[in-house]
């Protein structure tokens, strides 16, 4: 009877233990699960990081995506033996930024919290120098009512010194040439000339 509960005991104890070593088989092959967060100057991942230390955690950041492993070990427990081992060793997640996330790598930092988490902050990088935009009719109009007002002294100028010049241009010259024509007629005789026109 002995013999068939120790047999019992050691074939219950292998069932029990390899059920844990698949369930920690399945869970290393669970993604750690994750949460993004957005504020106006970062982008916060928080990862479930339970029973971790900061010599346990590896996290990079590849392009918009934030990878995290943890690499857990074992502690043995005085006077416990391992009955299910349970609990994955080996677990990652990653979390992939929005396609416009304009992100500061350099400046990405991550912490260990109290609750099990693991918090990976990452700082957006300004988007650039803002450039102010204009009408291009802004720029003609200082530009159009001088030219408008030069082109109008410009006639008005012109005009009025054709004004000027037919008035009294054409006064002086019809005075000038009738003096001529007087003088002309007194000595070259064109007077007769007209006389007879």
């Amino acid at each position: 009877m002995n013999q068939l509960r120790e047999f019992t005991e050691e074939i219950g104890e292998t069932v029990i233990e390899s059920v844990g070593r698949a369930v920690s088989k399945a869970q290393e092959r669970t993604p750690l699960l994750v949460d993004l967060l957005e504020s106006d100057d970062a982008y916060l991942a928080v990862f479930d990081a339970p029973d971790a230390t900061t010599s346990d955690v590896q996290v990079q950041l590849s392009g918009r995506t934030v990878e995290v492993r943890l690499d857990r070990f074992r502690e043995p427990r005085e006077g416990f033996e391992m009955r299910f081992p349970g609990r994955g060793l080996t677990l990652d997640g990653h979390v992939t930024l929005p396609p416009d996330a304009a992100i500061d790598g350099e400046g990405a930092t991550a912490t260990l919290q109290e609750n099990g988490t693991l918090q990976v902050r990452i700082p957006k990088r300004d988007g650039g120098t803002t450039v102010a935009v204009t009408d291009e009719n802004e720029h003609d109009e200082p530009e159009a009512p001088t030219s408008e007002i030069e082109t109008d002294s410009e006639n008005g100028g012109d005009s009025e010194s054709e004004g000027d010049g037919d008035g009294e241009g054409d006064g002086d010259s019809e005075g000038d040439s009738g003096s001529e024509s007087e003088d002309g007629g007194d000595s070259d005789g064109d007077g007769d000339a007209e006389t007879e026109a």
